[in-house]
Formats: structure tokens, sequence, C-alpha cells
């Protein structure tokens, strides 16, 4: 407590004890009672005057200090929420640019994997065709070797069956003797 007021305490407390002193003397029983009753209340305004002095500016303080304190929070909780929502809103508004650029990433894959897919099937086709082709030839060739053997079966068949109608037992003797008779030249040049 400072000086000044402790000073003022004691001035006060003095001139109510003068007062009530000076009022003691007076002939007067009702003056006296006022007096005191003056004197009271000038003693209890100057201590909850006192009181109040000491305790209110601090309390003040502290109830101001409590008030700015919250209300920094709530603008720095105001300014949180705003960025808070201000990146949810960028996010709501990438969100269809982000679904556009899926369904582009999407649709440039299927074209992707479509044009694999026919590029592999028209080399399969390729490979079939190929295939197919040389099966064709390899079946061709075997058909016609076949059939030069058969046609070869067949002619000498023919030629057989024709040789043996033809062919007399005087004949066949003749050549039987011109057959020997060569091997025995070729014999003898040997």
């Amino acid at each position: 407590m400072g000086l000044t007021k402790r000073l003022l305490v004691i001035l006060t407390i003095g001139t109510v004890s003068l007062l009530a002193q000076e009022s003691a003397g007076a002939e007067k029983p009702e003056d006296n009672t006022n007096l005191w009753k003056w004197a009271n209340f000038v003693l209890l305004a100057i201590g909850a005057g006192y009181f109040i002095g000491k305790h209110a500016p601090g309390m003040f303080q502290a109830r101001t200090a409590e008030i700015q304190k919250g209300i920094a929070e709530a603008q720095q909780q105001k300014r949180d929420a705003d960025k808070r929502a201000a990146e949810v809103d960028a996010k709501v508004n990438r969100l269809g640019a982000d679904i556009e650029a899926f369904r582009a990433q999407a649709k440039a894959e299927m074209e992707r994997e479509g044009a694999r897919i026919r590029q592999e099937t028209a080399a399969q086709i390729e490979r079939i065709h190929q295939q197919a082709t040389l099966e064709i030839e390899s079946a061709g060739k075997t058909a016609r070797r076949e059939l030069r053997e058969y046609a070869a079966e067949l002619a000498l068949d023919l030629a057989s069956q024709r040789i043996r109608q033809r062919i007399t037992p005087a004949i066949d003797a003749a050549l039987v003797a011109g057959f020997v008779e060569d091997l025995q030249k070729q014999g003898s040049k040997n």
C-alpha cells in the first residue's frame, strides 16, 4: 500500500475521532447520535473505498486480462477454422479436377491397353496364318508325294499286267536267254 493511501487513512481516522469527541461534549443527545451515524458511515465508506481501491484494480485487471486472453484465443481459433475451411474448400475444388484427371488417365490407360491387345491379337493372327500356310504347304507336298507314289504303283501294276498279257512263254524264254547272254558278255569284259 502506498504512503499516500496510509496517510489518507490515518488522517480520516483522526478526523473522525476528533469529530466524535467534540460531539460528545454537545448538549443534545440527538445530535450526538446523528454524528455517530455519520462518523460510522464515513468510516465504513472509507474502509469500503480502501478495500475496493486495494483489491478492485487487480481484480479488474485480472478479469480484463482473462477476457483479452479469451478474445485472443477465440480470434486464433477463428483464424485456424478459417484456414481449415479454406483448405477444405481448396480440396473440394481440386476434387473435381482430380476426378477429371483420373478419368482422363483411366481412359488413356484403357486406350493403351486396347491398342496393346489389338497389336498382340494381330501378331497372333499373323502367326496362326503363317503356321496354317506352312501346314497347308506341307500337307500339299505330302499329298503330291503320296499321289506320285500311288500313281507310280498304279503305273507299275498296269505295266506289269500289260506285260503279262503280252508275254507268251516263248517270248519269256527269249527274254531270259537275252538277259543271261548280256550278263555273260558283261562278265567277260570285267
